[in-house]
């Protein structure tokens, strides 16, 4: 039930296909994408219903290859009142690439959800969460191509990203550009990831909530939360070959998980990226 002084929470849905995760890029090789089985258009209508339903309002970090496949996909996120951000062209990881390449990924994304979407695009998530300390000259060219946040540094250690020491809630790092970093709950003087994606399907529902309600509570501050639309798809086709830790880390309770979204949506006050970390002024602002 929600508090009436309860802090309002930045809610963020990653717009990528299952076949694209970064986990599955040795077992699905980038050609073969459009040869699987695209599901991400009904889960994100799923979503956007669940939405609707709630009168949430929420952030798409969106892939511009989905976009240039289902731009009225695209059109009803942004028509719903949703904001529109980046996710990038084609999940490749920023540590996968030099500057120039990453500047062509992040600058053909943001042209092409901007001429879809109609509306200006300020926000920009990096695939895997992969600006950290080895290629921190990323913000430099975000902030020339005209994004105004990114949400790309995770403030925790992990095997495939994570740079433990960032700073854990929105801060500025560059004159234009501001990075508003997934949540993490400080415990014992190390960060434990408290934003979602398969922590949210692992952990128990109490506990997940109960990390992101202490955030707003002891921190004082706005959860950042995180997930993707296969992870309410427990019928998506099951990827042959992967091995054991890639196989529970994607499919541990896909079963559940949309139960346990529909609580939290219920349980704390949501709102997008921009109007939490921009303002009202840069979240109603049409492109030129």
């Amino acid at each position: 039930m929600l508090m009436p002084t309860q802090r309002v929470n930045a809610l963020t849905i990653d717009v990528e296909d299952y076949f694209q995760v970064s986990a599955f890029a040795p077992y699905i090789e980038r050609d073969r994408w459009d040869h699987c089985e695209c599901r991400v258009e009904r889960n994100v209508d799923r979503i956007l219903a669940l939405l609707g339903e709630r009168e949430i309002k929420a952030t798409f970090f969106t892939l511009g290859w989905v976009a240039e496949r289902y731009p009225q996909l695209v059109r009803r996120i942004v028509d719903q009142g949703h904001e529109l951000a980046s996710h990038g062209y084609g999940h490749q990881r920023v540590t996968d690439l030099d500057q120039a390449a990453f500047r062509e990924d992040v600058v053909r994304a943001k042209a092409l959800l901007e001429d879809i979407g109609g509306q200006p695009v300020l926000g920009y998530r990096a695939p895997s969460f992969s600006i950290g300390e080895g290629n921190l000259w990323a913000l430099d060219v975000l902030e020339e191509a005209g994004y105004r946040y990114s949400s790309s540094i995770y403030p925790v250690k992990h095997d495939h990203y994570g740079m433990p020491d960032a700073p854990r809630f929105a801060h500025r790092v560059r004159e234009g550009l501001m990075e508003v970093p997934p949540t993490t709950l400080r415990v014992f003087n190390r960060n434990l990831p408290s934003s979602g994606g398969g922590y949210f399907r692992l952990f128990p529902y109490a506990l997940s909530r109960w990390m992101l309600r202490s955030v707003n509570q002891r921190d004082g501050e706005s959860a950042i939360f995180y997930f993707h639309p296969w992870e309410i798809d427990p019928e998506q086709p099951r990827v042959p070959g992967i091995d054991l830790k890639t196989r529970f880390r994607h499919y541990v309770n896909l079963d559940r998980n949309e139960a346990k979204l529909c609580r939290l949506l219920d349980d704390l006050r949501w709102d997008r990226m921009d109007r939490l970390f921009l303002g009202e002024a840069a979240a109603t602002t049409p492109r030129a």
